[in-house]
């Protein structure tokens, strides 16, 4: 859920920006630990959730990109964004680029135009950006974020495409036991009762719920239509997600590739912050928002480990946020001074790992789905046509 923030900052003033969050609490916790004092929080609410409108669709990747080749090519920053505003088509997004650049002639900072602009620029590139004002390498870092970003989606559309097979395979099996068991079900229900014949006891089971649906059959309809629409907006309740990603944690297997996946992108995110020239310390406190919120109170304690002056390696052992591999990275890049690019192949090393078991687990849970459907709708095939071979075994 997005909350709209109102808050202070040193140097910046009064400003206003949106946080994802669980609750108040949550996006309240994440903007103090990005160093902003809290004027105030309102839920950017919509009466129907999954319709609701964001602040705006920025395509903040295809916008790196070619910032970046306008760079390269030798233009100033506001050149760049001027040409880029010139053959920009999509007036929302012409218009995000006109104050963009007006912000900047104004004497501020890039960081400082894109939080201040009308479109939803996602903090972790605004901090990004800003920690590469103060190193001057920021085509540098517009490249990593390309990179990471990329690396971010490619994870997220293989999760999407692999649920894509298994959502389609449940939803035509449930609409052909649907049309099985109130049409045709139904009518087997009313020839059997006519002929009077003794049913064996399964058959007359599915005979009895064929006659109750064809009796109450637009009840039922409008029953499971309501309950549909009930779960899907229940699906998409900050509450419901919450619990239902408490009990994915508990799960002993789903919860311990969540936990990697959820490490892999603190990672990833990390490592590009100390990359892009960022201090230890206010790096950790910006990637918190990125950890399910058992991790964050271990972030929150690693970081004040960090702070005393222990080591990175040694603050994520003691609070459980690394492996065996992790930590022996970990230490590799602190002898060399390379903790960045360290935590970036960290990532990468558990995200191929994740596309490794979710293409297993792919290959044995279609089977098993294909399987159960197959044979929850030959059962139901099979007990409607027994009464017929056992008169046609009585005849003979």
């Amino acid at each position: 859920m997005q909350f709209e923030i109102k808050a202070l900052r040193a140097n910046e003033g009064l400003t206003t920006f949106a946080l994802d969050a669980t609750d108040m609490s949550d996006a309240n916790l994440q903007a103090k630990s990005q160093g902003y004092t809290v004027i105030g929080i309102k839920p950017k609410s919509s009466l129907i959730p999954w319709l609701k409108h964001r602040k705006s669709n920025f395509p903040v990747v295809l916008f790196s990109q070619e910032l970046l080749s306008l760079l390269d090519a030798g233009l100033s920053l506001i050149e760049a964004l001027e040409t880029l505003s010139e053959k920009e088509l999509r007036p929302e997004i012409k218009k995000t680029l006109t104050q963009i650049i007006a912000t900047l002639y104004e004497g501020h900072t890039l960081s400082y135009a894109l939080e201040k602009s009308e479109a939803n620029f996602p903090l972790l590139y605004i901090e990004t950006v800003r920690a590469s004002e103060k190193t001057g390498a920021l085509s540098e870092v517009m490249m990593r974020y390309i990179a990471y970003q990329n690396k971010i989606d490619s994870v997220r559309n293989q999760l999407v495409s692999a649920m894509i097979y298994p959502l389609l395979v449940t939803l035509v099996g449930g609409l052909v036991m649907l049309f099985l068991m109130l049409y045709v079900v139904p009518r087997f229900s009313k020839i059997y009762l006519e002929i009077g014949t003794n049913i064996p006891f399964m058959s007359r089971m599915l005979m009895s719920w064929g006659l109750f649906l064809a009796n109450h059959g637009w009840q039922v309809l409008a029953d499971t239509i309501l309950l549909v629409g009930v779960l899907a907006y229940a699906s998409v309740r900050p509450v419901s997600k919450q619990w239902m990603m408490r009990k994915l944690w508990l799960t002993p297997t789903i919860g311990a590739r969540l936990r990697l996946y959820q490490l892999a992108r603190f990672y990833r995110s990390l490592g590009m912050l100390l990359r892009g020239g960022m201090p230890v310390v206010p790096a950790l406190r910006m990637v918190s928002g990125l950890l399910q919120l058992s991790l964050r109170d271990q972030l929150a304690q690693a970081t004040a480990y960090v702070r005393e002056g222990r080591s990175i390696s040694q603050a994520m052992e003691v609070h459980g946020l690394t492996t065996p591999v992790a930590l022996r990275m970990l230490r590799v890049g602190e002898r060399t001074g390379q903790m960045g690019e360290m935590m970036e192949r960290i990532a990468a090393f558990y995200e191929e790992e994740t596309a490794r078991w979710l293409e297993r687990f792919i290959k044995v849970f279609e089977p098993l789905l294909m399987t159960f459907v197959g044979v929850a709708i030959g059962v139901i095939v099979v007990l409607m046509y027994f009464p017929i071979f056992e008169l046609a075994g009585s005849i003979q």
